[in-house]
């Protein structure tokens, strides 16, 4: 685990905190990628946390002069979810991120760290590939743009060097003769890995293709292009017999391997199903995996709460409206901070790796999963856990309806479940069945089949 966390506040003390810890440093955002790798081992020797999560003014989506869009580096999924620019400039990036994970885990991770993670699986390296973005990387000695092609080397390995942080992502706005579409295939419908996906962009003049860019991820080290396929389609028109030539021409460019979620042989032919999908949704302009104008996010505040102290040993919060005061734990998990020194134990840890939503809290009215944040981000902030519900001994709504439809069997699954839906009667007090289940996509329940849950969450909404 890490030593240290230190919450910055500002650019110039995060590039001088590069410099000076080199690889025994590391920026954290989102840290929902980070947390996991530090947990499990499998990212060693860093033992500082450079918290840039505070720092304000970087989680702007822009569009400037030259129509060209910008994307911060805490710039979240959900955030961009909501933007009306990504929505109307970036469909196939709103669409991967619409797919990926939970509400709670949207509202942590930034686009820059699925970036940087750098898998071949993550969802919007795919998009941004085919939207020919670039990044920009920042250090001592300026910034330096590198396009997405050039970025990565191998299977979670960038060029990005040690003092370098991610500051921009880059990528021309699309134009009204462009179409474009993403398509994931998964286990399940939320927090699934993708087992391979893809994304196409088509340039269409006089009903014929001009330009075409098909984009593969999972299927290589890298996201790759499908050369072959691109190359075929300029000139023709998206007929069915094209789109079909088309997807059975993209897998000739990948090199898929054997793993846990398929066969390098079953990742061929999904290879084709996917590039048919795509392209269908193209020619017919029905993407089915397009997020409703007004998503789920479990969140009431889109704004970074700004940070304006540097002490590192010290922890001020408040939680369930207590204020409190830790010293030297800043090297844990926000879930062990609140049960083992705050001592809520109501926040429960299920999985440790932000699957279940066992430990769902709010964080500055955001819903997140505690087992991935660490300790130190709770300075200054106000959390709000399973016990803060409550108000004396009256239970809040959701509660009550959790008890009265017998929605709680083990019960360990309860305190996550609760906490997510009463975060979604508070940003749409009226939801419909299909946003109670987006709401807690990211809340696995082993023992009741989520029936009885699903029916206290609508006797919730009546009272």
């Amino acid at each position: 685990m890490w030593k240290q966390h230190i919450n910055v506040t500002s650019l110039d003390q995060t590039i001088d905190l590069l410099d000076r810890y080199q690889e025994a440093g590391r920026i954290i955002a989102g840290g929902t990628d980070l947390i996991l790798e530090l947990e499990r081992g499998t990212r060693k020797g860093v033992e500082c946390l450079i918290d840039i999560s505070r720092l304000g003014g970087l989680d702007k989506i822009e569009l400037d002069s030259d129509g060209i869009l910008h994307i911060g580096p805490l710039v979240t999924h959900n955030q961009l979810l909501a933007d009306a620019l990504a929505r109307k400039y970036a469909a196939p990036l709103v669409q991967a991120c619409w797919q990926l994970g939970s509400p709670q885990i949207r509202n942590q991770a930034t686009i820059a760290g699925n970036l940087i993670t750098a898998s071949p699986a993550n969802d919007t390296i795919t998009p941004l590939m085919a939207l020919k973005a670039s990044v920009g990387l920042r250090s001592k000695s300026g910034t330096r743009y590198v396009k997405i092609k050039d970025f990565y080397t191998g299977v979670r390995r960038t060029v990005l060097n040690t003092d370098e942080m991610l500051v921009d992502i880059t990528f021309p706005a699309l134009k009204s003769e462009q179409f474009a579409g993403f398509y994931k295939y998964g286990l399940r419908n939320a927090m699934s890995i993708s087992v391979v996906n893809a994304c196409a962009v088509l340039k269409m003049v006089g009903g014929s293709i001009s330009e075409a860019t098909i984009t593969l991820g999972s299927v290589a080290p890298t996201i790759i292009h499908a050369v072959t396929a691109e190359n075929y389609l300029i000139g023709k028109k998206l007929t069915e017999d094209v789109i079909n030539e088309s997807a059975q021409l993209a897998s000739k460019d990948s090199q898929p391997i054997d793993d846990i979620r398929a066969s390098a042989a079953f990742r061929k032919y999904l290879i084709t199903i996917s590039v048919r999908k795509v392209l269908s949704a193209i020619r017919n302009n029905n993407y089915e995996n397009t997020p409703p104008d007004q998503p789920v996010l479990l969140a009431s505040s889109a704004s970074i709460k700004e940070f304006s102290s540097e002490d590192a040993d010290e922890i001020q919060t408040t939680i369930n409206g207590k204020k409190y005061h830790f010293t030297n734990c800043r090297e844990k998990t926000l879930l062990r901070l609140i049960r083992e020194n705050a001592g809520l134990t109501g926040t429960k840890e299920g999985c440790a790796e932000g699957e279940c939503g066992a430990c769902t809290v709010f964080m500055d009215g955001k819903a997140v999963m505690s087992c991935l944040i660490p300790a130190g981000r709770a300075d200054q902030a106000e959390i709000i856990t399973i016990e803060g519900l409550a108000s004396g001994n009256i239970l809040n709504v959701v509660q009550q309806g959790f008890m009265e439809k017998g929605a709680v069997q083990c019960g360990y699954c309860t305190p996550g479940m609760v906490m997510s839906a009463t975060k979604l009667l508070e940003e749409k007090p009226e939801p419909t069945k299909d946003e109670i289940h987006q709401a807690l996509a990211g809340n696995l329940c082993r023992c009741t089949g989520y029936y009885q849950i699903i029916e206290a969450v609508e006797s919730a909404i009546v009272r």
